[in-house]
């Protein structure tokens, strides 16, 4: 009886040992972690999911970084700002870069921002101008070849647009190209917001931060003129307007008084307004 006791001690002994071996080792197992996916500058597909392992594409390939004509969108950039800076309608860029969503676009993606067809200096001035459409115009002055030396007088020719003072305010803030890319005008809240030149309206709404209510007219493959702090916009974006044609009112939106900003644009770069505009 006794030697059966101890063997059933001795049976239930190993099998304990068994069980505690057997969960140690799953306690042991290495743990596999989920894959990492790196998106950084990666396009969004139109449908706006990404499959697993699957290599998504920038709309504009990346071994266009760096060229004439192209832009790598930086942290903080939206296709309005990056258009206004190009001289260019943010329509355009969005047809010519294939954006579903032009309102997203990924930092390390490569967008053009010249019109198909163009050529681009290394400076990023067309020399061969086209329309907003992308197509090259068959007879235009702008579309001659750009002379070799030009004079210095062409560094402020408005291309015989003829600039006019979008208001009759008193000048309050002058071009600083560091701190000031206009002018301010001061007025009342409601004055007359005028076109400079003739033009079409390429943007109008409040989506860039610092402008508030603004307006943005192309008038060629060369100027815009952009029109800030309105308190009331009376065109839409697409519209064609004249010169001396009221666009908007003025006001104080996302500005610490009522004043209009007003920017001249040439090849997107900002300039001096009061190169442009007649004296008063």
């Amino acid at each position: 009886m006794n030697e059966y006791m101890y063997f059933l001690n001795r049976i239930h002994v190993v099998l304990i040992a068994v069980v505690f071996a057997v969960l140690s080792g799953c306690s042991s197992s290495p743990r596999v972690m989920a894959p990492v996916e790196d998106r950084m500058g990666a396009g969004r597909p139109s449908s706006g999911s990404v499959a697993p392992h699957e290599a998504v594409k920038p709309t504009v390939i990346v071994d266009n970084a760096g060229k004439p004509g192209y832009h790598t969108v930086q942290r903080g950039d939206t296709l309005m700002r990056i258009g206004l800076d190009n001289g260019q309608a943010w329509r355009d860029l969005a047809r010519w870069n294939n954006l579903s969503n032009p309102d997203v676009i990924e930092v390390g993606q490569v967008l053009r921002v010249a019109p198909p067809g163009a050529a681009v200096e290394a400076s990023g001035v067309i020399v061969r101008p086209v329309t907003s459409g992308g197509e090259t115009p068959a007879t235009t002055a702008s579309a001659k070849p750009a002379p070799v030396n030009p004079p210095a007088a062409a560094a402020v020719a408005d291309e015989g647009l003829g600039f006019i003072w979008p208001s009759n305010g008193s000048l309050i803030g002058g071009f600083d190209e560091a701190k000031n890319k206009g002018l301010d005008i001061s007025g009342k809240a409601g004055d007359a917001v005028l076109a400079s030149a003739d033009g079409q309206v390429v943007y109008a709404g409040a989506g860039l931060r610092g402008y508030g209510n603004l307006i943005i007219l192309k008038h060629n493959n060369t100027f815009l003129t952009a029109y800030a702090h309105n308190q009331k916009l009376l065109v839409k974006e697409d519209q064609k307007v004249r010169k001396g044609e009221k666009i908007a009112e003025m006001g104080s939106t996302d500005a610490d008084r009522v004043k209009l900003h007003f920017e001249v644009r040439r090849q997107g770069k900002p300039v001096d307004p009061a190169k442009f505009l007649p004296a008063r």
